[in-house]
């Protein structure tokens, strides 16, 4: 008889351990906050990402989530309430755990989330979540503020969201946890290259299975707040507003780990991308001109990621260069991404182009060998090196250059050496062409020349101090691992004094010469 028992025991216990999960969520998004404060551009784009990758990897079905964007505090506060009705329903339930997930993403200050001219007291959301009948409540916030590329969501400078520490009398169920953007005393951020905020952006991509730390398949919330973390302290440390450091408040109560996506169960319907290590990747749906679906940094260890089957950009950064081509991701399929069948793009064309990367100019020397077309001091074209460093930024570039140069003067009253040293600014617009790079700009500087005279009788050598202008063109080729090659020609006016012999005071003269040049160079 005992026997028996303890079969009928061992056969029950799986049945208690594989017990159902059901799972819903609230995702909630708005763009518009108070009168006073700025329309956001992504709040409600991030709702929608969040819930497209919940549907997809964290087994939740349609009927039971509600993705509200746009939406007041009372439609909202109907919603949450409506929900955690269906909550407790499921949860009594034999043999059924219930997750309940609440997002945010919009205004907020101190007290309350800002939706289209109402509030909804961030007490209320608490009080919500802790009085869920669910097993295990999360609620992730990512309220921000700002503007330009890097803007800070709301605005207006106000006392930074966060949530209330948790009371001493621990909440019912079995677990509760608030995962938000940024800590007490940080504003969040949103960017116009990812068109999204960093948190969101980074949750995302982790939930996709960046975050899967142990590489078992599933994504739990730990690594979730680990990788999304890392990655936005990471992103935000290079803006304007500064470095954003996401929180963690919970009370697990002994419950073990919430998976929140399992990508490893989709990979029938899904698409699995796998990233080569040591480079960045930013992949973009559909081209160069579709949403940024994930940024992978180079120290990031789990590089394979469950993506829509489709059509992808890819961009990969290296040290001194980026690698940038199309990607086709198969249903079903596992596709490796080779940057050796990419296209390469130095960080200069690159920047000339108005690419969105975090490093927005480039600068490295130069070195060369010019020919100007002679001048009345002179009877031959004068020659020589040039040494010069330049900047390319978006739109335009600048670059300062030092030459020197010989020519000879040889007339019937006299011949001298004549030596020139000059120094030189150069602002210039830069286009991409027939596979070059074409620069148009404006060049300013003074030389000094100096002349040895060889008479029969005595004569003191000679220094005139000359301006001038010139404007010029430039073609460039990029070489490969920053390095180029470049031909500049410029048409010059020079002011400069003329002396007829050795020991007469020159005169004014305005007198034009071509300059041709060419160099290597080196961006870093």
């Amino acid at each position: 008889m005992r026997l028996v028992w303890l079969l009928l025991a061992l056969c029950l216990l799986p049945a208690r351990a594989s017990a159902h999960v059901e799972r819903f969520a609230v995702i909630i998004g708005n763009d518009r906050g108070a009168a006073d404060e700025p329309r956001l551009l992504y709040a409600e784009s991030d709702a929608a990402r969040v819930h497209d990758v919940l549907m997809q990897l964290g087994d939740l079905s349609p009927l039971n989530s509600v993705l509200l964007r746009g939406r007041d505090a009372s439609f909202v506060r109907s919603a949450l309430l409506e929900v955690n009705e269906r909550v407790r329903e499921a949860a009594t339930r034999p043999d059924t755990q219930v997750v309940l997930i609440v997002y945010f993403s919009g205004h907020a200050d101190a007290n309350a989330l800002h939706l289209d001219g109402s509030t909804l007291p961030l007490s209320e959301l608490q009080q919500i979540a802790r009085g869920s009948a669910a097993n295990f409540r999360l609620v992730m916030v990512d309220a921000c503020r700002s503007g330009a590329l890097t803007r800070v969501k709301g605005g207006a400078r106000v006392v930074p969201f966060s949530l209330p520490a948790y009371p001493e009398d621990p909440p019912p169920g079995d677990g509760v946890a608030f995962l938000t953007a940024s800590s007490a005393h940080e504003d969040a951020q949103e960017s116009d290259e990812l068109r999204g905020a960093f948190f969101t952006h980074a949750l995302t991509t982790g939930l996709l299975g960046a975050a899967d730390a142990d590489r078992d398949g599933a994504v739990v919330l730990d690594e979730v707040y680990r990788y999304a973390y890392a990655a936005t302290l990471r992103m935000t440390s290079r803006t304007f507003a500064g470095t954003q450091h996401p929180t963690f408040q919970y009370d697990l109560r002994g419950r073990g780990q919430l998976v929140l996506t399992r990508p490893q169960l989709k990979a029938a319907s899904r698409a699995t991308v796998m990233f080569p290590p040591d480079l960045e990747y930013l992949l973009m749906r559909d081209s160069e001109a579709g949403a940024v679906v994930v940024e992978l940094s180079a120290s990031d260890q789990q590089r394979t990621l469950s993506l829509e089957p489709g059509r992808y950009f890819v961009r990969a950064r290296a040290a001194e260069l980026i690698y940038e081509g199309s990607l086709d991701a198969a249903s079903g399929a596992s596709t490796g991404i080779d940057v050796q069948h990419m296209a390469r793009v130095d960080y200069a064309k690159f920047v000339r182009r108005g690419g969105s990367t975090t490093r927005h100019n480039v600068h490295g020397p130069l070195l060369g060998v010019s020919l100007r077309s002679r001048l009345p001091n002179a009877s031959t074209p004068c020659w020589g090196p040039f040494l010069g460093y330049g900047i390319e930024l978006q739109r335009f570039g600048i670059g300062a250059q030092f030459s020197m140069c010989d020519s000879a003067l040889d007339n019937a009253v006299l011949s001298a050496n004549v030596r020139g040293y000059s120094a030189e600014l150069r602002l210039y617009h830069t286009w991409e062409l027939w596979r070059l790079s074409w620069g148009l700009g404006l060049n300013a500087g003074a030389a000094v020349y100096t002349q040895d005279f060889e008479t029969r009788g005595r004569a003191l050598a000679r220094a005139s101090l000359v301006p001038f202008f010139a404007p010029g063109l430039s073609a460039q080729t990029d070489l490969s691992q920053g390095f180029y090659a470049a031909l500049l020609v410029n048409a010059e006016t020079h002011f400069l004094q003329l002396a007829d012999s050795s020991d007469v005071p020159g005169h004014l003269t305005v007198s034009f010469a071509v300059r041709t040049g060419l160099s290597v160079g080196k961006y870093f």
